[in-house]
């Protein structure tokens, strides 16, 4: 496959996240910060993270691990493990760097990154986004983007156990 090194090269560890924001930093770029679980690859998740990309220069998309995700929505998620997820997102023109977190909420990598833009999904006002707080104090800016209506991975799974 044809420029599949730099596909993971996109997918990175947190020791190496402060190395870049500093090399972006320098540079000038403009940070944009997302996350979620991304376990079946929709058009929403396509269109939010398109509209998150037009905010800057750097798309920096967080990912739970597969541990967090069965904590937040049970034992019989995520449907695809982080490995598969991460590669799909890292396949994307539209991300730059794709990072996994293990705990339930990305504050910690929020806090490190400290993004010029903090992107959720309309399914959040701004007091529910996590780390929203510290972006804001740092001069940056909270987005919410809308979701494009009927289109989830909740329902993708349902409509597929009716079938």
């Amino acid at each position: 496959m044809r420029n599949s090194k730099s596909i993971t090269d996109k997918i990175i560890t947190t020791a190496e996240l402060p190395h870049l924001v500093n090399r972006w930093r320098l540079l000038g770029k403009k940070i944009v910060f997302t996350n979620g679980v991304f376990d079946i690859l929709h058009e929403g998740h396509i269109a939010s993270l398109s509209e998150a990309a037009s905010f800057g220069d750097i798309l920096v998309v967080g990912v739970n691990t597969d541990a967090s995700v069965k904590r937040l929505k049970g034992e019989s998620r995520p449907i695809n493990n982080e490995s598969a997820r991460s590669l799909l997102l890292a396949s994307i023109v539209l991300t730059d760097t794709i990072i996994l977190f293990d705990e339930d909420t990305p504050l910690n990598l929020i806090k490190t990154i400290l993004p010029d833009v903090l992107v959720k999904g309309g399914d959040y006002s701004i007091d529910q986004i996590v780390g929203a707080k510290e972006v804001i104090a740092n001069g940056g800016e909270v987005k919410i983007v809308e979701l494009v209506p009927g289109i989830s991975t909740t329902a993708i799974i349902k409509k597929m156990a009716s079938s």
